[in-house]
């Protein structure tokens, strides 16, 4: 029989039961759930879980919040107000509208920690090591909490009369309020750790020897000033600058009048000028050799400075003293960027002059270490573990070869807890992987709408000089909650809905409050659609040659269809872990 035309152009029917096991699409690819590192937390130097306190804060559970941050950093209240926060640099969000303002809502959590007495949790073992801590700056403090939380016994020894290091003696009180700095060390006390102060470490291994302890983590801070030779100085009127902030702290520096200069670019150069003003200084005026551009103070500092009054004079270096002046050389910058001078003197009103030229650690009384290396003031450290090359003696913070700031500190702090609770346990430390991290062009911003950060209130610059009352003042616990709502969650699921409600085939399944979704491989067709629109991407298509089928039954003719690979290999995948435990901390 001919077969007609309009049958030869009909469409076959599917050879059902003949070895094809389905029809319609094969599917090429599978959606699966992951987690990937927020950049605020690979930002953040103390490797806070950022993403996952916010989280809680979203939710209204303040002290949860304040339990997950305490875990990395035991100081949020210090830290909401001294850190540089380069989380905030790192954060997504810079791309929609500005930054999460994290130390703000850190600093909230803070200082509601100490309203309401919240102390932590003690060790439910103890193991009966001693280690000994030298300084209690903010690398030898964090150490002291992470190896107390271990169930070691930690002993802190400082030279100082009160524990704190350069947070007390360094950065002044407008900005960390001591009572803040006190109640934040006190808890430790509370945790069992054991504080030495006025107590000056001379003789490392008959410290260790006569005090029993098996491990020594060395955190002295800089507190040495570099001096620089200037024609004419008066010793009279001139101060270093750590010693002078000292000398405010413990009360000793007396009163300054007229005009005060101080030489240097770096922080500590910003906060002298701006604590000479509240000192009485008529005036207050940085030299600095380098242009603003090339400073190491953070702009922010030299901003707030210049906010009540202190002028910089950029590219400028002292010459010579004179009785109530000092001559400078106009500075150029040569083909390398690095200042020269051009024999153009300019005359500077000056009765005092602050030295803010850099820092030193005092780290001599290690020289005679056999094993312990230096390079200059720093000690050589092996960087994963921060062990010198002494067994059992470890340092950080502005001991070692780093930036100085209070957060790095802390990290470093952490960093050689863990190392030496392994090296007293005769283990190896591991750090353990990390997620890649997700960066904005990997979001969908168009999920998220326009919400500007809240701005922490700010005393006036006209009010400020008056007193060492603190300059900027905290978030509300409204403020705080809708700044952490800000935040992205990015490369972490915060079960939004949207692949649930966007999937065609029905293939995710809700699995309650916390505990995301799951896919139902027999369903999906890796159409890709919840991928698409998942706004942090927390779901990645990954090529389904990955996966190795389970062997498929021979077809047998007009029999039923044997499962496919996929229903004999498992239906479904799960992303079951909290959005408080999303994986990949700093």
């Amino acid at each position: 029989m001919r077969v007609s035309d309009q049958q030869r152009d009909l469409t076959p029917l599917a050879p059902l039961g003949l070895g094809r096991l389905r029809s319609g699409p094969v599917r090429s690819q599978r959606p699966l759930y992951l987690d990937l590192l927020p950049p605020c937390n690979a930002g953040c130097p103390a490797g806070e879980n950022i993403q996952a306190w916010l989280a809680h804060v979203k939710e209204g559970d303040h002290e949860a919040a304040w339990r997950q941050l305490t875990l990395d950093n035991p100081f949020p209240a210090i830290h909401g107000r001294v850190c540089y926060h380069p989380c905030e640099t790192a954060c997504n969000r810079v791309e929609l509208d500005g930054a999460v303002s994290i130390h703000a809502v850190e600093r909230f959590l803070g200082d509601l920690a100490l309203e309401h007495g919240w102390q932590f949790e003690h060790p439910t073992t103890h193991t009966g090591r001693r280690v000994l801590v030298i300084g209690s700056g903010p690398s030898g403090l964090s150490a002291a909490y992470h190896l107390a939380r271990l169930g070691h016994e930690v002993t802190v020894r400082d030279s100082g009369p009160a524990p704190g290091g350069m947070m007390r003696y360094g950065i002044p009180a407008y900005r960390l309020p001591r009572h803040v700095l006190d109640a934040e060390i006190e808890r430790l006390v509370a945790l069992g750790v054991t504080f030495e102060q006025n107590h000056l470490v001379t003789d490392l291994e008959a410290e260790r020897v006569d005090g029993g302890f098996e491990a020594v983590f060395v955190a002295v801070g800089a507190h040495l000033s570099k001096r620089v030779d200037i024609p004419n100085m008066d010793a009279g009127r001139v101060l270093d600058a750590v010693s002078f902030l000292r000398g405010v702290e413990t009360g000793e520096q007396q009163p300054l009048t007229g005009t005060v200069a101080v030489y240097g670019g770096g922080n500590t150069a910003m906060d002298a000028a701006r604590v000479a003003r509240r000192l009485g200084a008529d005036e207050s005026v940085i030299v600095y050799r380098r242009t603003r551009e090339q400073m190491p103070a953070h702009e922010e500092e030299a901003a707030d400075a210049e906010e009540e009054g202190i002028r910089i004079n950029w590219l400028r270096t002292i010459k010579d003293m004179g009785e109530h002046q000092l001559t400078v050389e106009v500075q150029e910058l040569d083909e390398h960027g690095r200042p020269r001078g051009t024999g153009v003197y300019e005359t500077l009103a000056a009765d005092t002059v602050i030295l803010a030229l850099g820092q030193e650690s005092d780290t001599a009384f290690l020289r005679s270490i056999p094993g312990v290396e230096f390079d200059d003031d720093v000690v050589q450290v092996t960087p994963a573990t921060l062990m010198t090359g002494a067994p059992g003696i470890f340092a950080g913070g502005d001991a070692v070869p780093s930036q100085r700031t209070v957060t790095i500190g802390v990290g470093h702090g952490k960093r050689a807890a863990r190392s030496i609770d392994a090296w007293l346990r005769t283990a190896e430390f591991t750090t353990p992987p990390k997620h890649d991290i997700i960066h904005a062009d990997r979001l969908n911003l168009w999920y998220f709408g326009d919400h500007d950060r809240r701005q922490q209130p700010e005393l006036d610059p006209a009010a400020r000089i008056s007193a060492f009352e603190e300059v900027v003042a905290g978030l509300s616990e409204q403020e705080a909650g809708f700044e952490a709502g800000r935040c992205l969650s990015c490369g972490n699921c915060f079960e939004c809905d949207g692949c649930f409600g966007s999937c065609p085939e029905d293939a995710i399944i809700k699995l309650g409050k916390g505990k995301r979704y799951e896919f139902n491989y027999a369903k999906c067709t890796g159409c890709g659609t919840c991928y698409r629109q998942c706004p942090v991407h927390a779901i990645e298509m990954v090529s389904e040659s990955q996966f190795d089928p389970a062997p498929t039954p021979a077809p047998t003719p007009l029999a039923t269809p044997a499962p496919t690979a996929l229903q004999t290999s498992g239906t479904t995948t799960a992303v079951t872990s909290a959005v408080t435990d999303a994986v990949g901390r700093g």
